[in-house]
């Protein structure tokens, strides 16, 4: 039996992580410090999970509170790799955000995220391809992944196989609570339950934006000029497979995986393929089996009036989430804890932090990508 970190354990990590945080360096910080020579005077586009850099003209949206939102524009100079391909570098963060909203950093939440990410990646390549580069050198948890810049489809793939509860306003959840029975193109049967299963595993693709976003049906994403009914359907037909692989895999660890989101872009090959995270606990939900096996049967015998089972996702911090204000120390902790436990129940393998600065990480992590992609 592998030998995992038991909660007590973890929460010691947690607690020596927290008694020893200094402020981090941002990694545009770490770019206008010249510690990666090659790419001083770039600018890295923010993002909600990761940092991103590439080659060519980029925008971001800069939010300051109290301040309409700030549309920032750059040009880099070029970034490919030595083959010619359009290469990204990106930063994954420890920032965790729920409803629109920075809460704060989560100890040890990118490399936990970067471990879960590469793992589910590699198992899922077959079906939905892959934009990644493989970095010799960089181990699982390295929070530094260099990929192809794809031109991406401009929706993001949700999958669900239950009705999550959930208070995001692209949630299917929500808009049954509302009384409509029909989402992104799927009829909706009466005496569906929060956190219930669901007929079958459902495709709800919703918009990419920065603004807010908007679930669609598939042929409202055709409308728009956001994708060919070719592509979507190559798109729901391979990440429906890939469910059920990653189905088969958690059952076995007795965990249910309830949904997911991925995004997708065009190689330079014209080949679709997804980018970004695939399957980790901040794009998906994962409950445990026999915890919501139990629940199931005392809500069924009206012992329990809902089912609210236990979950290794992001999920969970939302629990801890009021108006516009950031995590406290002690829900900082807690969240870290469970992110913890999820990634070795996910995984099947004990957590095993790298303890060097998060700077030492991502300057060591770009220059290993640059030496080995770009020369």
């Amino acid at each position: 039996m592998t030998d995992f970190l038991t909660e007590e354990q973890a929460g010691r990590i947690v607690d020596a992580y927290l008694e020893n945080e200094k402020p981090s360096p941002s990694t545009q910080d770490i770019l206008d410090s010249g510690a990666v020579p090659r790419l001083k005077g770039y600018r890295a586009r923010p993002g909600k999970v990761s940092d991103c850099i590439f080659g060519g003209r980029g925008d971001y949206l800069f939010k300051q509170k109290g301040q309409p939102p700030q549309k920032i524009e750059f040009e880099n100079p070029p970034l490919d790799t030595r083959t010619g391909e359009p290469l990204i570098l990106m930063v994954r963060t420890a920032r965790i955000s729920t409803h629109d909203i920075n809460r704060g950093v989560i100890p040890l939440k990118d490399q936990i995220l970067a471990m879960n990410h590469h793992y589910m990646a590699r198992m899922l390549a077959h079906a939905i391809g892959t934009s990644q580069f493989a970095v010799p050198g960089l181990s699982d948890n390295s929070v530094v992944i260099a990929a192809e810049k794809l031109a991406q489809l401009g929706f993001e793939n949700v999958l669900r196989a239950f009705m999550a509860k959930s208070t995001t306003e692209t949630s299917l959840y929500v808009h049954y609570m509302r009384g409509e029975r029909e989402f992104c193109g799927h009829r909706l049967p009466e005496g569906l339950v929060a956190n219930g299963p669901l007929p079958y595993v459902m495709d709800t693709p919703s918009t990419k934006s920065d603004e807010h976003d908007e679930s669609l049906s598939s042929a409202q994403l055709v409308e728009r000029g956001i994708c060919t009914p070719e592509q979507y359907a190559q798109i729901r037909n391979n990440s429906i497979f890939a469910f059920g692989i990653v189905d088969h895999f958690l059952r076995s660890k007795g965990i249910i995986p309830v949904d997911t989101k991925t995004e997708h872009g065009i190689n330079r090959r014209g080949e679709i393929v997804v980018q970004d995270e695939v399957w980790t606990m901040d794009s998906s939900r994962f409950w445990l089996e026999g915890d919501y096996a139990e629940q199931m049967r005392q809500f069924l015998a009206r012992q329990i009036g809902e089912l609210n089972p236990k979950s290794y996702s992001k999920e969970f911090a939302r629990g801890f989430s009021e108006g516009d204000r950031g995590y406290t120390q002690e829900q900082r902790a807690l969240i870290a804890v469970r992110y913890i436990m999820g990634i070795q129940s996910l995984l099947g393998q004990r957590f095993e932090p790298d303890t060097r600065s998060r700077e030492e990480r991502v300057v060591t992590g770009l220059n290993r990508c640059l030496d080995c992609l770009v020369g």
